[in-house]
């Protein structure tokens, strides 16, 4: 039974005409998904989503990864994005789930929304996903790979966990709020910001090559010296967005 994500809209995605990626799907159906909640699309125009699918490069029929899906914001996209040929896991760390009941429930929530969609639970440094992965997305979530409750080696860990759940020639989005240059991965508990430097460093570490930086989520006027919780400075960090790919 399709759910709320309409069987209108699956196979008006997965009709996008692409070859090799050559051709760009068109996003806006899926924005236009009748299954996402007004929540969301008050969201949008901060969020830029069509310009974060172009980015990672989803299309029709692939299987993808968001690792940390909060509340589904992305795992929504995706599912509309990669159509019924397609198959989107949301991973949510175990800690997470433990820490607050939430969690678990907004993943509950999504995945009994959407046909396409899986939930996938464990630790947060080794995300069990079933199959190989085509792309995995990760938004504003790599920093919590440094918090303080986590043991040393985690954000390694996953990395490497990251780099074995993805298909040869397969990649990793990365989007999160920037710290000061040279602050490493020292601010992501305080500020929960992470240098961008930091980021290239761990994944280079595991394997990955940079192969794209994109400045849709920049905002030259954020001083990066704020939590990101402050109302001050809340949904109007400068942030950064990567694009990864492990060698073919």
């Amino acid at each position: 039974m399709i759910r709320p994500l309409t069987l209108a809209l699956l196979l008006a995605v997965s009709a996008a005409p692409l070859a090799a990626k050559e051709v760009a799907p068109d996003y806006k159906v899926a924005l236009a998904d009748p299954a996402r909640p007004d929540a969301d699309r008050t969201r949008d125009a901060a969020r830029k989503p069509a310009d974060l699918l172009a980015f990672a490069q989803i299309a029709p029929g692939e299987k993808v990864g968001d690792f940390v899906m909060g509340g589904g914001y992305v795992t929504r996209l995706l599912a509309a994005a990669v159509g019924p040929a397609g198959k989107v896991y949301g991973f949510q760390p175990a800690e997470f789930i433990a820490f607050k009941k939430q969690y678990g429930d907004d993943q509950a929530a999504v995945d009994a929304a959407y046909v396409n969609v899986d939930a996938v639970a464990g630790p947060f440094a080794a995300p069990a996903f079933p199959e190989p992965l085509d792309t995995i997305i990760t938004v504003q979530n790599f920093h919590d790979l440094y918090l303080k409750p986590f043991p040393e080696g985690t954000g390694a860990k996953a990395s490497a966990a990251l780099f074995a759940a993805l298909k040869p020639g397969g990649t990793l989005v990365v989007v999160d709020h920037s710290a000061a240059n040279g602050s490493g991965t020292t601010l992501s508990d305080s500020l929960h910001r992470i240098d961008k430097d930091a980021v290239v460093a761990a994944l280079t570490g595991a394997g990955f090559k940079l192969e794209a930086e994109n400045d849709l989520y920049r905002r030259p006027d954020d001083p990066r010296t704020a939590n990101v919780f402050d109302k001050e400075i809340r949904g109007k960090t400068d942030q950064f967005a990567l694009r990864f790919r492990k060698p073919g």
